[in-house]
């Protein structure tokens, strides 16, 4: 293709692609994305149909449609269009967080793998940041807590003082994060802290509402159930009554809800609540339903239903073994086994 001037027809499809994306509407962002793209090919016109190809790519991964997103994004990966090693990072990141929200947790490292590798000589970017936080998710999403861990360690020396705070935010939490996943709990709590401490609420508070919940699930793993555990639980469920949420992260807060009821010794409550959760297999990624059919199984154990609990850990184990999460398949296993 060669670059030809820009159509009305292109620039209104364009407009009107960011417009719904200005209104969170990124199904419909991601159809105007699509359709200048195709004008922009018909003409022959490489630079506007990667843009808008890409940017179509981000609005099916904001709108939950996963497997769409990969399709599209595999368009550009080595693509006649803008070259460089930080364009086909920026690529490669957007198939890690597709193929981690489909379940595909080992491909999600894959690719996470490759932006890594390609931003490696420039650790200090904030793109070359962005792909270490998407290989460090990716790795301890599918089980591979240590070298999540090792990630972690490699990222943390590679950060500069003059990071922006928000993304700083990012690296604490996702260090906690492989801390937590590898059985460093007292790490985890203090990278978790860190993040709290430089996350404001009053700068972006989806994202505060976000971490704290994911904080608290962390904590919750690691039976942590404790005073500051229950704080974060408030603090998310506070932040969410203020903008409101997703109905995807209305249920990440009941599952965290119900972990802690678990732990607090009121399983009962806890069924109710993760009922409503493994019911809803059309919102949640496959490896986070597996979560939550794991707790619902151990708390319909303690209630004495063996039935119930030997389906839903049935249940887990497959949904980990499909999304690639082969431990925490193991570990669901390892529950049934010890209720048979």
């Amino acid at each position: 293709m060669q670059q030809n001037s820009i159509s009305p027809s292109y620039v209104t499809a364009e407009l009107r692609a960011r417009e719904h994306w200005a209104n969170h509407e990124f199904s419909e962002a991601a159809g105007s994305a699509r359709s200048a793209a195709e004008i922009a090919r018909d003409a022959l016109d490489t630079h506007s149909w990667w843009n808008m190809t890409y940017f179509q790519a981000e609005g099916l991964l904001a709108a939950g449609k996963f497997e769409e997103c990969t399709e599209v994004a595999a368009q550009l990966v080595d693509s006649p269009g803008p070259a460089g090693a930080t364009v086909q990072a920026r690529v490669r990141i957007l198939l890690s967080k597709a193929w981690q929200g489909a379940g595909h947790l080992e491909k999600a490292a894959d690719e996470a793998k490759v932006a890594a590798d390609l931003m490696a000589d420039d650790a200090d970017d904030e793109l070359a940041i962005t792909a270490s936080l998407a290989l460090i998710a990716a790795l301890g999403e599918s089980g591979r807590s240590d070298e999540a861990w090792t990630e972690s360690l490699n990222l943390a020396r590679a950060i500069s003082p003059g990071v922006d705070d928000q993304l700083l935010g990012n690296v604490y939490w996702a260090i906690g994060n492989a801390a937590f996943l590898s059985s460093r709990v007292e790490e985890g709590l203090r990278f978790h802290d860190l993040a709290a401490g430089t996350f404001s609420p009053a700068r972006n508070l989806d994202v505060w509402a976000r971490f704290n919940n994911a904080s608290a699930a962390m904590r919750l793993a690691a039976d942590v159930a404790d005073a500051a555990t229950l704080r974060c639980i408030e603090r998310a469920e506070l932040a969410t009554d203020v903008i409101g949420a997703t109905e995807e992260n209305v249920l990440l807060q009941k599952l965290t809800r119900g972990h802690w009821n678990f732990l607090a010794g009121d399983p009962a409550v806890a069924v109710q609540l993760l009922e409503d959760v493994c019911e809803r297999a059309d919102v949640l990624q496959p490896h986070t339903l597996g979560e939550a059919c794991l707790l619902l199984g151990r708390a319909q154990n303690v209630l004495g239903d063996k039935p119930a609990a030997e389906r839903n850990l049935l249940r887990a184990a497959d949904l980990f073994e499909a999304a690639g999460a082969k431990q925490r398949a193991d570990q669901s296993r390892e529950y049934l086994s010890a209720e048979a």
